[in-house]
């Protein structure tokens, strides 16, 4: 009987496997990359791709923000320590409290597959320290074909999606759009984002967080989107690709924050041109051009410190966009393949205060002053056969320029080479063996070099250099006729590793702010991953996946407190926990799969992860208690044409958090002893989604 192991919405496996014949399978996984099919129709509960990841590579860790628009790490690294495109496009967020990450800005209605890079191998991408994830989109096809869904799920979640595509040999065009809408879900205990903020604040000078009593229980969010995407084929050998993604978000509420966004939106065009079989010199040559923006005004409004109506609301507005062009030539050498690319990229981050009532004296501030930042790189990677070994060989060279609109700071010059090779050894047909030494780069962003707070105190540190990750990967492929296992290990070593120091503040008349918080520090990181999937019969299978990651810093890190109100005296403590922040412990996803026909699929999915028993305490981490989850997921072809899959998330409506709380974001705390609150998963969640295709 043939059938296809697939990737579950739990699977840590993530793997790429054809069909088979007697229950054998045949992995087709790129060694040091993860692959996640069918997104768009696996990924049915909501939009949010983070929540996907996480599920999917127990490497990936979720940062929750929200009900939506959540954050990942992939390797205990975020921010622009991971590179994430879109169509070969770079989305930035323009929230420097990451309430809208670059995963927020597509749905996984509108994704083919996802393509998860670990290490620093990707040198076609600046800045590619921890890894990337790389999506692609739907493509438009000739035949006519569309779709239109819905989906309900718990706390008053609704969604409605149509597509429709076709086209001729010549010109295809794809169509797509959504709506979508969420009360706020309800933790384990019962309580929404409003309730779980009165809880962690009541009685603290941290009170005036907490939501006003008419928009205690307003909606989560609300999310419309829009695809288009078109094909032209040119002639024989040359193809045109262009697409256009709009996304609008409205009133997000961030409940572990003290602001919510009032909108999210962004625009982003992506355009190729693909030339083959030009010459001997050129088997393909694709000229690739993107341009994202994004506008993201936060804002006190909702909140209990904002005043009756909101008479005293602050705004914090933000702006970003994101060009790029890549020119790549692949040249075909007898066996092997010699690629040369030229990569340039500008980004421009732009961000203001403005103040209503009491706080109208913040109007005008920068936060972020239009700061660009300007990259020019040359890339090349050749991939040869030598018997039975297989080598990768890729290096960048990186020319970097940041400029600022504040005339105190100088431009900021930044130049590095980043290189790395990958070697398989296939021993026989069934077992692999693998490893690679890469290093990558990725020069700080507006944030860490010039953030200004609201109170114009600076937590942002320009004299910032560069980070470098140098990293060794080591592992083993091998394939049974009934069952898949691979091991892999890592060590990678940060140098100038971007940091921030919760210590380093500033105290003025008006209080204590952060400053000149960010910092170069030199750690290590290590882990150890295990994928794999075990075959029971023709209907019956498991797949699983483990990570396992620790960090240290090389020293403990010095704060510095200046007391302005002293005369600006400073006061020294030396902190003493070497623990590296974001580095999730021990987890766990296992899945089991009964597959009973070509028309009834289902699956039992559990996520396990540990307690945090190394984490940063001298910068803002906290002990989190470990967790099981237990998800259950079924699909059934109604007809040919109507399929509906039924789920339920958190089972047993546990209480859990699965993001620690490192002051590199401003979170909210009690404003007495400095705890910062934890922000609680969904409780047991329900959802069905049906979906008419023609």
């Amino acid at each position: 009987m043939n059938k296809k192991i697939y990737i579950s919405a739990v699977c840590a496996l993530a793997i790429s496997a054809s069909a088979t014949d007697l229950g054998t399978i045949e992995v087709t996984e790129v060694l040091d990359t993860k692959i996640i099919e069918n997104v768009s129709k696996d990924e049915v509960k909501s939009a949010d791709l983070a929540e996907t990841l996480h599920k999917q590579v127990p490497s990936i860790n979720m940062i929750r923000r929200s009900g939506i628009a959540n954050d990942i790490t992939l390797r205990g690294q975020k921010r622009d320590n991971i590179t994430v495109t879109i169509d070969d496009g770079k989305v930035c967020g323009a929230c420097p409290n990451r309430m809208d990450p670059p995963t927020s800005h597509v749905v996984t209605a509108n994704i083919d597959s996802i393509k998860v890079s670990e290490g620093p191998f990707d040198v076609e991408n600046f800045g590619s320290l921890s890894g990337s994830v790389k999506i692609k989109t739907k493509k438009p096809t000739k035949d006519l074909a569309g779709s239109v869904e819905t989906t309900l799920g718990s706390y008053g979640y609704k969604k409605l999606g149509a597509s429709v595509s076709g086209g001729t040999d010549k010109f295809k065009l794809l169509l797509t759009g959504s709506y979508e809408t969420s009360e706020q879900y309800k933790d384990g205990d019962g309580n929404t984002m409003a309730e779980q903020i009165q809880i962690a604040t009541t009685g603290t000078p941290q009170a005036g967080t907490q939501f006003a009593t008419k928009y205690k229980n307003m909606d989560a969010y609300t999310k419309k989107t829009f695809m288009a995407k078109t094909f032209i084929k040119v002639n024989d050998n040359q193809d045109l690709e262009l697409s256009l993604t709009k996304n609008e978000s409205d009133d997000v509420v961030y409940a572990n924050s003290k602001m919510d966004a009032l909108y999210d939106d962004s625009d982003i065009i992506n355009f190729k041109y693909t030339l083959n079989n030009l010459s001997n010199f050129s088997k393909k040559l694709q000229f690739k051009a993107y341009n994202s923006k994004v506008e993201h005004p936060m804002s006190t409004k909702y909140r209990k410190s904002a005043g009756a109506n909101s008479v005293n609301e602050v705004i914090s507005k933000l702006t970003t966009e994101m060009t790029g062009i890549k020119v790549i030539n692949d040249m075909q050498i007898n066996d092997d393949m010699l690629t040369l690319g030229l990569d340039t990229s500008d980004r421009n981050w732009d961000g203001s205060y403005i103040g209503n009532g009491a706080k109208a004296g913040v109007t005008g501030r920068k936060s972020i002053n239009d700061v660009d930042t300007k990259n020019n790189a040359l890339f090349v990677k050749y991939d040869k056969d030598i018997n039975n070994v297989n080598v990768k060989f890729g290096a960048r060279y990186n020319d970097s320029t940041i400029s600022t609109a504040n005339a105190v700071y100088s431009d900021k010059d930044y130049n590095s080479f980043d290189a790395n090779i990958l070697a398989t050894l296939k021993t026989n047909d069934s077992t692999k063996y693998f490893a690679g030494i890469g290093k990558a780069s990725r020069v700080p962003d507006g944030r860490e070099l010039y953030f200004n707070s609201s109170m114009n105190v600076m937590s942002g540190t320009p004299s910032l250099d560069q980070t470098t990750n140098t990293e060794l990967d080591l592992g083993v492929e091998k394939t049974y006729e009934n069952a898949y296992i691979k091991v892999k290990t890592f060590y990678s070593q940060l140098s100038n590793y971007i940091y921030f120091n919760k210590g380093n503040t500033k105290t003025t008349a008006a209080g204590t702010f952060s400053n000149n918080s960010f910092e170069n520090i030199d750690a290590t990181i290590y882990g150890l991953e295990i994928n794999g999937a075990y075959d029971f019969n023709d209907n019956t299978y498991i797949d699983f996946g483990l990570s396992y990651q620790r960090g240290k810093k090389d020293e403990a890190m010095t704060s510095k407190n200046i007391n302005a109100t002293a005369g600006n005296a400073v006061t020294l403590k030396q902190q003493t926990d070497k623990d590296l922040a974001d580095i999730t412990p021990l987890k766990i996803n296992l899945a089991l799969n009964y597959d009973y026909d070509d028309t009834f699929n289902s699956k039992i999915e559990l996520i396990h992860a540990q307690s945090w028993n190394n984490y940063d305490q001298d910068n803002g981490e906290q002990k989190l208690d470990g967790y099981n989850i237990v998800n259950l997921k079924a699909q059934k072809s109604l007809t040919n044409n109507l399929e509906m899959t039924v789920g339920v998330d958190n089972l047993f409506d546990k209480t859990y958090a699965v993001s620690n709380t490192y002051a590199d974001l401003i979170l909210l705390s009690d404003g007495t002893s400095g705890e910062v609150m934890l922000m609680n998963e969904p409780g047991r969640y329900i959802y069905a989604n049906i979906k008419y295709t023609f």
